[in-house]
């Protein structure tokens, strides 16, 4: 088994951050908007580098859209940065109509998704977004894994011509990617080969995935690790290549089961390729306040979890 290891914790906000910093000064189209957010999406040395490209628009987050829509018209390419929920459950309307149905080159980023945003609690939570976002014709959705993937994906949205729903969390999280791994939109990474069960994890999840492949390997269980850090599209490829090899699969990811990775995946196996398949994820559910790592144990969001839907799915071989 590949050793991946923890290079020290750090945010995936921070990713985003450093990585709308490095754009700011490489790309003079890239411009930034923030809903009264700047310090939790780290956007100030963007600000402080490019004053004259950034836009406070306030808590007004269905404005920042429209704005957003408008300024691509004269080729800017505009980040707009905010919570998760408010990045999508409260300007659904706007994202669908000023955004995704004229294909304007927005790039929405959202920071504090899922769970892990810990103790603000459910109104504050989104377990839903990539959900809503992924089903919106034309719209890339991107969740990232650590720090480095995050700042990668930064960059690399600046150059793909279209929406994209960019996600990230507020916890640090244990950075394992290599700085100069690069992004590529829609193709998944193998991280871990194995031949007797296939884990596909987005976000938060992969580390927890890695974890758990390890764990398994000790009892005799070998498990192929796939990072899907691009929802939409899917890396149909790389998964049906890895589940005709190991003959089941369990996906893993910081979001309702209903309308996320899973959900894709079963799709997909479904029409191509049916097998046993386990989702890890939370179930049907709002979260509530709490640490990120209480939550996350909480709701079945950690490589006990993947452990457990491992020996399920291999059973049912």
């Amino acid at each position: 088994m590949k050793q991946y290891t923890n290079q020290g914790s750090n945010d995936t906000r921070s990713g985003f951050g450093d990585g709308l910093t490095e754009l700011g000064r490489t790309n003079p189209n890239v411009v930034a908007l923030c809903a009264d957010l700047i310090g939790s999406l780290k956007m100030q040395d963007f600000i402080d580098e490019n004053p004259e490209r950034f836009y406070q628009i306030g808590i007004a987050e269905a404005n920042m859209m429209g704005i957003a829509a408008g300024l691509t018209i004269g080729g800017k390419i505009p980040f707009t940065g905010t919570f998760a929920n408010f990045s999508t459950g409260r300007v659904y309307d706007q994202i669908r109509q000023s955004i995704a149905y004229s294909g304007k080159n927005v790039k929405i980023c959202a920071s504090h998704a899922g769970i892990t945003l810990g103790e603000d609690g459910a109104t504050h939570q989104i377990l839903e977004d990539i959900g809503m976002m992924k089903m919106l014709p034309g719209m890339t959705v991107i969740n990232t894994c650590d720090y480095n993937q995050t700042k990668a994906a930064t960059i690399a949205i600046a150059d793909f011509d279209g929406p994209v729903y960019l996600r990230f969390g507020r916890p640090k999280v244990a950075n394992f990617t290599t700085p100069d791994l690069g992004f590529e939109i829609g193709k998944g990474i193998l991280l871990n080969q194995g031949s007797d069960v296939t884990i596909v994890a987005t976000g938060h999840l992969v580390w927890e995935a890695l974890q758990a492949a390890e764990e398994l390997e000790g009892q005799g269980i070998s498990a192929e690790v796939i990072n899907i850090h691009t929802i939409k599209p899917l890396d149909e490829v790389i998964i049906l290549n890895s589940v005709k090899k190991t003959g089941c699969l369990v996906s893993a990811e910081e979001h309702n089961y209903l309308g996320g990775l899973g959900e894709s995946i079963s799709g997909l196996l479904g029409l191509k390729h049916p097998i046993p398949m386990e989702i890890v994820a939370t179930q049907d559910t709002f979260g509530e306040s709490g640490t990120p790592a209480q939550l996350m144990t909480k709701y079945g969001l950690d490589k006990v979890s993947i452990i457990d839907k491992v020996h399920k799915v291999i059973k049912r071989k």
